[in-house]
């Protein structure tokens, strides 16, 4: 190992979340580093490049609020925005605040430890490849002191690669969703095959479709999706939103998602059929992530009302795939409407009446595993050239277990969330102080629009890291009983939904062996962020300070000043 320096704070992790935490550190005057595995700024929308990769949140709301000129300057082109553009946003956003300065890409953390004595985290960095890998547990690496260390990792960073046995046999080539290649994937006059019909699988499926000779849909469990129905921007709605923008963005911030949307007035059983299937019609035609769910107040409640809105989806496939055969796979069945992520899609249902699409019901059909020309079955080989593999993330503690800080007393994280993912607020553990997540499991994160939760997040923990600094104390980590307390709140508020019984990764489900623990925070954006401002207002009643204040020591290595 190899001694690195010294700095006040350091961030793990290069996209949205990253690169505002460096901003907010950098006004509180902390010198700050972020580590980037990747080559360059983006993050999630780096790595996530597979064709048809899109957002699922309008690009008018997902951007940077923080700063007013940013957000009238930029122009985005489309209703949802396409990965490149979204890549090229977080491009204009590093050059415009210079913050490559204080990124260092291609290096991974490997490792990170508290120190009890000097209160001080010592961090292990290894050089990374353009894939972001690191060479191996022997690699090198160099070692980093800070007071503070903030994962700004993503919740939907960690590669779940299914284990499927057979799957190193195949002599085709092999994608995955969330390592696709930066050079163009060509399907011309091949056969595929794709593993996945979540968010990834859906906006994949059509656009490989139109290009290959054949492909294969292995289809486990069906997925509710909606149209997206995207168009360009005209340049009426972008000057209204910018004129209004800041009225806009602070609605936004006290939303149920972080989108304005009416608020529901009335239950389903309110309104007459005729009533109930206008609303649901205009819903379905929106585009709009979270509208249909958000129509009636008691969706996401009552099993009986959630029906009439699943069945009005049924309904909507079954007009587009006249195939019952077909139809009856792909019909979203087995989990309430919302417990699951619903997909945005453009013409996913419409891709399986192709003449080049066959679907494999897995349910009927499992894999028994890969080999050299295909996927072998119960019924055969399907053989094929390519096989994709859209089977996501590890999602929400993937990427912080990965790295496995270890706490006070010895304890890794690992250890501590054996049972699950415990924390105050989202945004830090009990035994591991001066650790700080952005958008952890707690906070409404997954199920809301990503920006307006991670500049919350950020805003909250660099105020918090600020009073600990105007203290003079030499850390700062939750109270097992805030924690603990905290942790069923979140519980509370998604047992009383419909949440709970589905069978998600918002729970963990897609990880053999991660506890089944529900993650995010259920009861909205707006309802967190006041629950964290009467948290600062009160002195942060939650948290333990350790005030014993001792001589100051240097966070830099000898002989190693930055």
């Amino acid at each position: 190992m190899v001694s690195g320096f010294g700095v006040d704070s350091i961030v793990v992790g290069g996209g949205f979340a990253g690169m505002y935490e460096l901003i907010k550190l950098r006004e509180i005057g902390l010198r700050t580093l972020v580590f980037e595995r990747g080559p360059e700024v983006g993050g999630t929308w780096y790595w996530n490049r597979y064709p048809g990769a899109r957002c699922d949140i309008t690009s008018l709301d997902y951007s940077y609020s923080f700063d007013e000129d940013l957000q009238q300057e930029w122009e985005w082109s489309e209703k949802f925005a396409t990965q490149p553009e979204i890549l090229k946003y977080a491009q204009h956003v590093a050059e415009r605040f210079d913050l490559s300065r204080d990124m260092r890409f291609q290096r991974s953390v490997v490792g990170a430890r508290w120190d009890e004595e000097e209160a001080i985290w010592y961090v292990d960095v290894a050089e990374s490849d353009v894939d972001g890998k690191v060479s191996g547990e022997g690699a090198p690496t160099e070692c980093y002191r800070a007071k503070y260390l903030i994962f700004a990792v993503g919740n939907l960073s960690a590669t779940n690669i299914p284990n499927i046995p057979g799957l190193n046999d195949f002599a085709g080539r092999t994608l995955h969703s969330a390592e696709w290649p930066h050079k163009e994937v060509d399907f011309s006059g091949r056969r595929v095959a794709i593993i996945g019909t979540g968010s990834s699988g859906t906006q994949i499926i059509p656009l490989v479709a139109e290009n290959a000779e054949h492909l294969t849909v292995l289809h486990r469990t069906p997925n509710f999706s909606l149209p997206a129905n995207n168009r360009p921007l005209t340049e009426a709605e972008v000057a209204e939103r910018k004129k209004t923008y800041a009225e806009y963005r602070e609605q936004a911030r006290h939303s149920f998602t972080g989108v304005p949307v009416p608020v529901p007035t009335q239950s389903v059983f309110d309104v007459s059929d005729k009533e109930r299937e206008r609303i649901f019609e205009e819903a379905w035609n929106s585009g709009r992530y979270g509208e249909l769910l958000a129509s009636f107040t008691d969706l996401s409640t009552d099993d009986e009302a959630n029906g009439l809105a699943s069945e009005f989806i049924r309904r909507k496939v079954r007009d587009v795939i006249k195939d019952p055969s077909i139809s009856r796979v792909v019909e979203p069945r087995g989990n309430y409407f919302g417990t699951k992520r619903s997909c945005l899609d453009s013409n996913y249902y419409q891709t399986f009446v192709r003449d080049n699409v066959s679907l494999i019901d897995l349910n009927a059909e499992p894999i028994e595993r890969i080999v050299a020309n295909g996927i072998k079955t119960e019924q055969g080989v399907i053989e094929c050239d390519d096989l994709i593999l859209a089977t996501g993330f590890d999602a929400m503690t993937g990427s912080i277990l990965a790295i496995n800080p270890v706490g006070v007393g010895g304890i890794e994280l690992r250890e501590a969330w054996s049972a699950g993912p415990y924390t105050f607020l989202g945004a830090g553990t009990h035994r591991f102080p001066n650790l700080f997540f952005i958008t952890g499991p707690g906070s409404p994160s997954v199920l809301s629009n990503m920006i307006i939760s991670i500049e919350q997040h950020v805003e909250w923990v660099t105020d918090l890291i600020a009073d600990v600094e105007q203290r003079g104390a030499r850390s700062v980590q939750p109270s097992l009983e805030g924690q603990m307390d905290w942790m069923q709140t979140v519980h509370d508020e998604a047992a009383a939904t419909l949440y709970l019984s589905g069978n998600s990764w918002y729970l963990g489900a897609n990880i053999t062996g991660k506890p089944r623990v529900f993650m995010p925070y259920v009861a909205g954006v707006g309802k967190f962020r006041s629950i964290s401002d009467e948290e600062a207002h009160d002195d942060y009643p939650h948290l333990l300070f350790d005030e014993n204040r001792r001589p100051p020591q240097s966070t830099k290595t000898k002989g190693n000043e930055q």
